[in-house]
């Protein structure tokens, strides 16, 4: 009987056997790794502009691509509550099933309109990705949690980091066309699906399917309070009313100097990096145009990239300095020197110099995400910091999406891609600007005090 009153305060994730809570985390680690080997996937806008598809450079800049930030745009938030109350896998087969989508698209689609419904798809991919990032949580216990979300991570940027490598090789060594090259996508992202198939479905979430057992009383009094009390009638409300009150919560802890400051970067850098990406590889084929696909090194680059963002990310977690006097200093040498960087992508005509100028710009905002990530989650429960991560991306899509109808879109500026870069070194220098003025007002205020 003592054992079996131990065993019951224990969470859902302890009492798993030791051994089938590891093989289910090493079974997501590598469905992680193996759905992120698509090595067409660095090669779709000279796909889209060569003698295959044969778009033009403005189809693809002020019509086609364009979609993909209304789509994530008009997902995300159906998806991230899906995500929850689902219990992550559907979502997970939902993505797979639009990563095949996208690549029978383009594969086999030959308007417009078949390469804008592949954009959509693409965006529902993005979107999803908060429930790969989240379902790890329901397989462990809280004191694993730090460690297990470094090995999913690790899969993703070791997959990715294949994936471009693969890619590139066959294109420059092989010689494989990039039809042929998305043919393999194709087999690859169909082999991502059955995996996900495999997948066991929580039996609990972050909000909506909380766990009953003891062992999590201290979250469900946390959630209950939230909710109006910590009686039964709350425990039962708390469903209908919990993200509503912590949104409020969300609300009045904008007031934390870290916090506001670096919700503001994460806003800002997060509109300019994903827009940036969008559109990178369409300014290097204006910059280096080449109809010999052997010289086309989109997947080097994206690697050699991607290997960097990890390193950095890896060593932010070693800088150790008084981050509420140097914040807004680090924001504004980082903000400043990115900014550079797209001025030099926007006005240089040395492929090789914007290949740079690309590394190192993705390996300064890798850098910074971990210590923004640490600064906002530092003094949050592990809901709060959830939902204002996703409040920070919520507006963060919202700023994307106007940039976009401004700048990119055919109904507003339809501008070409190298005024397109211009406009995402303002909006790095307006990110600049805020946080300098956050820290004038945040010091200004302490004066005060």
């Amino acid at each position: 009987m003592p054992n079996k009153d131990g065993d019951a305060k224990k969470p859902v994730s302890e009492t798993v056997p030791d051994q089938r809570w590891k093989l289910q985390v090493f079974y997501l680690c590598f469905y992680g790794f193996m759905t992120q080997i698509r090595p067409g996937e660095s090669f779709i806008t000279p796909y889209l502009l060569g003698a295959d598809k044969n778009f033009t450079q403005a189809e693809v800049t002020n019509v086609i691509m364009p979609v993909l930030t209304y789509s994530y745009m008009a997902v995300l938030v159906p998806i991230f509550l899906l995500t929850d109350y689902l219990r992550y896998k559907p979502v997970l087969v939902l993505q797979s099933l639009s990563h095949v989508s996208i690549w029978l698209l383009l594969l086999l689609g030959t308007s417009v309109l078949a390469m804008q419904l592949m954009e959509f798809f693409y965006g529902v991919t993005m979107a999803a990705r908060i429930a790969y990032s989240s379902y790890i949580f329901s397989l462990v216990a809280p004191s694993r949690y730090q460690r297990m979300a470094s090995y999913s991570r690790s899969a993703v940027l070791l997959g990715v980091f294949t994936s471009s490598v693969l890619g590139q090789l066959c294109v420059t060594l092989g010689g494989v066309s990039f039809l042929t090259l998305n043919y393999v996508s194709l087999g690859f992202v169909s082999f991502g699906l059955v995996l996900t198939l495999f997948l066991e479905r929580p039996q609990r979430s972050l909000f909506f399917n909380r766990p009953k057992e003891a062992g999590d009383g201290a979250a469900s009094a946390e959630l209950d309070k939230m909710a109006g009390g910590d009686d039964g009638g709350g425990t039962r409300g708390w469903r209908e009313a919990t993200l509503c009150r912590m949104l409020r919560e969300v609300g009045a802890l904008a007031g934390q100097p870290q916090l506001r400051l670096w919700s503001l970067w994460w806003v800002f850098n997060s509109a300019g990096y994903y827009l940036m990406l969008y559109y990178v590889h369409i300014l290097w084929s204006e910059i280096y145009p080449t109809t010999d696909n052997r010289r086309v090194y989109n997947g080097g680059v994206d690697a050699a990239s991607t290997l960097l963002g990890a390193g950095a990310s890896f060593a932010a977690g070693y800088v150790k300095i008084r981050w509420t006097l140097w914040s807004e200093l680090v924001i504004g040498v980082v903000t400043a020197f990115q900014a550079g960087l797209l001025l030099l992508m926007n006005t240089t005509s040395n492929i090789w110099l914007c290949y740079t100028a690309y590394v190192l710009f993705r390996g300064s905002h890798q850098f910074l995400v971990p210590i923004a990530i640490f600064q906002i989650a530092t003094s949050l429960s592990k809901e709060l910091c959830a939902l204002v991560f996703g409040v920070n991306t919520f507006f963060a899509t919202v700023l994307k999406t106007i940039i976009t109808i401004v700048v990119a879109d055919k109904r507003g500026l339809g501008l070409s891609v190298h005024p397109q870069h211009l406009g995402f070194a303002h909006t790095n220098s307006n990110q600049l600007c805020c946080a300098l003025a956050l820290g004038a007002l945040q010091r200004g205020q302490g004066e005060a005090g």
